[in-house]
């Protein structure tokens, strides 16, 4: 694919993630992550042929414009939207698939002072939440989500979601709807719903004692427990 048939996918993918487009007027002027993606797009290629430092002018009027700093070494794949996109952060060495999602404030950033690969790499079909931090050179498997203000430092598997600072891997599985990402558990939530349970069985078989009870219950909270904790690693 040439980098104009690029650009124009670009362009048409916004029409298609986005239903609150609703006029060519706001495309051109209310999309700084579709114009990041074109100046980016350009500046690859200049890069790519040795022209880094046109490359790096390219990529610096894209920042000026859009206030989304991608450097111009890093690799984009097709029908990648970055919506509202303000405060992006792309690294050199980045390695971005197919159909990813992208919201603003995420950084995918370097952890390291070395010159080799230092940034992570993002598989397709990925949905990164607003303000998550995914650093280092790390991947994150196909179809999987990053929950908002996330901060990723180790590998996720494919169709998992991970959220929390650092983050975990709180559900295995692909979702049907591959942009549910705001679906994700509550993990204190849950380990409160948890215990406050354990709480009442022992309080019900006090009351009763019915030690009967506190058998059954026990039972039934420590499959909820394992499911808890197997979903933990």
């Amino acid at each position: 694919m040439t980098l104009w048939q690029l650009i124009k996918e670009d362009f048409r993918n916004v029409r298609n993630q986005d239903p609150a487009l609703k006029s060519n007027f706001e495309l051109f002027f209310n999309y700084p992550g579709l114009w990041a993606l074109f100046f980016h797009r350009q500046a690859h290629a200049l890069y790519s042929k040795g022209f880094k430092k046109l490359a790096r002018v390219v990529s610096g009027i894209g920042l000026f414009l859009t206030a989304i700093d991608i450097h111009p070494a890093a690799t984009i794949g097709r029908r990648v939207f970055i919506d509202h996109g303000i405060g992006v952060v792309i690294g050199e060495t980045t390695v971005i698939g197919n159909d990813v999602l992208i919201y603003q404030q995420v950084t995918l950033g370097g952890v390291s002072l070395n010159k080799g690969k230092r940034h992570p790499t993002i598989g397709n079909n990925v949905v990164i939440g607003g303000g998550a931090k995914v650093l280092g050179n790390i991947t994150i498997g196909d179809f999987s989500k990053i929950g908002a203000n996330s901060v990723v430092v180790k590998d996720v598997p494919e169709d998992s979601t991970a959220i929390g600072v650092p983050a975990r891997i709180i559900r295995r599985g692909r979702d049907k709807n591959p942009f549910s990402h705001n679906k994700l558990p509550d993990i204190t939530k849950e380990m409160f719903e948890y215990l406050i349970k354990r709480v009442g069985v022992l309080e019900d078989a006090v009351a009763t004692g019915e030690t009967d009870m506190i058998k059954k219950g026990d039972r039934e909270l420590e499959e909820i427990y394992q499911a808890f904790i197997e979903a933990m690693k």
